[in-house]
């Protein structure tokens, strides 16, 4: 069938099989014009099929040569209804990984249950025996707790007080102002529950205990701090807070691994369009100035730039560059003294007439829709294509 993107708001409910393949060999190419990676052998992706996740686990294949499993939720085609761009991509990634002879396979699962721990435990044992990476980059708006089976729903609010904050709708490149209303203890509560750091400590307890990590194992999780403009609505609203209880737990999950020498960290990463980020107000106007800047500068990275640069330069460099609070800064040319002075002197002027001169509004726009396949000059989107799509190691 001829697929066209379909959307409403910050979500696209279809996806493009070949966009999405093209997008993954895209990131292979750029790895593989790179020098070789001396490090990771072994690799576990928990949340793999995506953004920061799918880059990982590309940098960590084609720049390592490393072996890697991918963990997921996404969904397979059904009828006339496209697979979930995650899906797609994840199968693309598995046969291009193979053809290069390097071990590839995936679970498509709920990676907050008991079971698929299991699963993926049980799958480790089988095929690798142990890992000596594991990267968690999880994005969910909820989560059932394995053991209390509460259902915890995150939100995007401020602390303390309302917010009011700019933001360009990226269809329309209309720029306006939104209020949000400040979270209650609760939706903090619940916030913290999804997106901090208790699911991260369970997988690497779970592995430990199973005797499925290295000796020195590394495990990495994500995060995003960004410059005072966005504060109020990020870094000090819900999702901080949350990010807040992630960087503690590394700390925890390092004493944790003590007895094998192994380490946790953090890792900031750049202000990138994901299908999270995109749903954040002042985000998009931020991302969409950022670019304009760093591009100008020459400075620009995606997901996978970051994500080579973290593993070749920092991780496997013998010289992490930790900040004081024990984290990887791979937003440190993002938040460049002149590159933020430049942002912050375009965000003020920023309105209806000129925002498609001082940001790059459109390129986040295109940047929205290549996270579904979408928007690539060299792909045909006029040809058929098959979306039943399979995965060769998920039956």
């Amino acid at each position: 069938m001829i697929v066209a993107p379909k959307f409403r708001g910050f979500i696209c409910t279809t996806s493009h099989p070949a966009g999405c393949e093209y997008n993954v060999r895209k990131q292979i190419e750029y790895v593989k014009q790179q020098k070789k990676i001396p490090g990771a052998k072994k690799v576990l992706v928990i949340g793999a099929s995506t953004g920061y996740g799918l880059s990982s686990r590309i940098a960590a294949a084609f720049g390592c040569g490393a072996a890697t499993i991918g963990l997921f939720f996404e969904r397979p085609a059904s009828g006339s209804k496209t697979a979930s761009a995650g899906w797609y991509n994840s199968a693309a990634f598995e046969r291009l990984a193979k053809e290069e002879g390097l071990y590839a396979k995936s679970i498509n699962g709920d990676a907050f249950s008991n079971e698929i721990k299991q699963q993926t435990i049980d799958l480790i044992k089988k095929d690798l025996g142990k890992v000596d990476l594991v990267i968690y980059s999880i994005a969910s708006p909820r989560r059932t707790h394995p053991v209390t089976g509460e259902v915890f729903n995150s939100v995007l609010k401020p602390i303390g007080a309302p917010c009011t904050v700019k933001t360009v709708d990226f269809h329309s490149r209309q720029v306006s102002e939104t209020t949000i209303e400040p979270a209650t203890e609760e939706d903090i509560r619940q916030t913290v529950a999804v997106m901090g750091g208790e699911d991260w400590a369970m997988w690497m307890n779970a592995l430990k205990e199973a005797d499925v990590l290295e000796q020195g194992a590394v495990t990495i999780a994500y995060t995003y701090v960004g410059p005072d403009m966005t504060h109020a609505i990020y870094r000090k609203g819900t999702i901080g807070r949350a990010k807040d209880d992630l960087e503690a737990t590394a700390g925890k999950i390092t004493e944790n691994l003590n007895s094998i020498g192994g380490n946790a960290y953090v890792s900031i990463n750049k202000a990138v369009v994901t299908q999270a980020s995109a749903a954040i107000p002042v985000i998009s106007i931020y991302i969409s100035v950022l670019f304009k800047v760093m591009k100008e500068m020459n400075i620009h990275e995606g997901t996978i730039e970051q994500m080579y640069r973290m593993l070749s330069d920092r991780v496997y460099s013998g010289n992490l560059k930790l900040d004081g609070k024990g984290r990887i800064c791979m937003d440190d040319w993002e938040m460049r003294p002149e590159v933020q002075a430049q942002v912050a002197k375009y965000w003020a002027e920023a309105n209806n007439e000129n925002i498609t001169e001082i940001s790059d509004v459109e390129e986040y726009r295109k940047e929205f829709f290549r996270l579904f396949g979408f928007e690539f000059a060299a792909v045909d989107y006029g040809q058929d294509v098959d979306i039943d799509v399979k995965i060769a190691s998920i039956q």
